[in-house]
């Protein structure tokens, strides 16, 4: 694993965004996995500002998000299609046809996990953005998840839905369940980078590091990983030994 630690998060992002950067302009047609919640926003913020500057072109890139919560129409402002054109899509030059989010408010589940699940088998992902959830969570692959798991409806956890409750106005608007990636899928990413930010997170930034490599904590998964990098604040990384 390589751990960078930063004491301002101006700069984790911009470490952090220089890579999805650097394989655009290698590449031009990458394929990102995408996350969403607080800890990408920076990152974000930082493409759009070097499209904006340097002219960065995403025309080619195809994106494919972690997850989606089951019951949100793509524009309800809490679905993560609304997040990602509101924080992202609409501020570069990406075709929207090359955008992927499993389809929150699809009447079969289960077939709308295997056409999502489809879509990711018939490519390969260049690089992974991912958070990590204070319970441990990746994508929304909660404690518990089997790590062979592949793209999948979650109930939700308590303690997920309490933190995400920032989002909505109560807690009893936060739905129950979510469509996500597996941790099959994500592991298949080439690289991975992990944004952690604040002391909330640093129990679990403890655990994906150096605890056992158990679902317990599903981000400890990615100690197996070839090409894993993390960005940590210090308040995130306060209890690494």
């Amino acid at each position: 694993m390589n751990i960078y630690i930063f004491e301002d998060s101006q700069t984790l992002y911009e470490e952090a965004a220089r890579q999805v950067i650097s394989l655009v302009r290698q590449k031009p047609d990458a394929v990102l996995g995408l996350a969403t919640g607080i800890s990408p926003l920076g990152l974000y913020r930082v493409l759009i500002d070097d499209h904006q500057k340097n002219r960065t072109s995403y025309q080619h890139v195809t994106t494919y998000n972690l997850d989606e919560y089951l019951g949100l129409a793509p524009d309800h402002p809490q679905s993560y299609r609304h997040y990602m054109h509101e924080h992202l899509f609409t501020h570069i030059d990406i075709n929207s046809d090359h955008t992927h989010i499993p389809h929150g408010d699809t009447d079969n589940p289960p077939r709308e996990c295997r056409r999502y699940n489809e879509l990711l088998t018939g490519t390969t992902l260049d690089l992974q953005v991912l958070g990590i959830g204070s319970n441990g969570h990746i994508g929304f692959n909660e404690p518990g998840t089997p790590f062979d798991l592949e793209t999948h409806v979650i109930a939700l956890d308590e303690k997920t839905r309490q933190d995400n409750a920032v989002f909505f106005a109560q807690i009893d608007d936060v739905p129950t369940h979510a469509i996500t990636m597996g941790i099959a899928n994500i592991m298949r990413a080439r690289t991975i980078v992990l944004v952690a930010i604040g002391a909330k997170k640093a129990q679990a930034v403890k655990q994906m590091i150096q605890g056992a490599v158990d679902n317990s904590c599903p981000a400890s998964v990615l100690q197996t990983h070839r090409d894993v990098h993390l960005y940590l604040d210090i308040e995130a990384a306060k209890h690494l030994s």
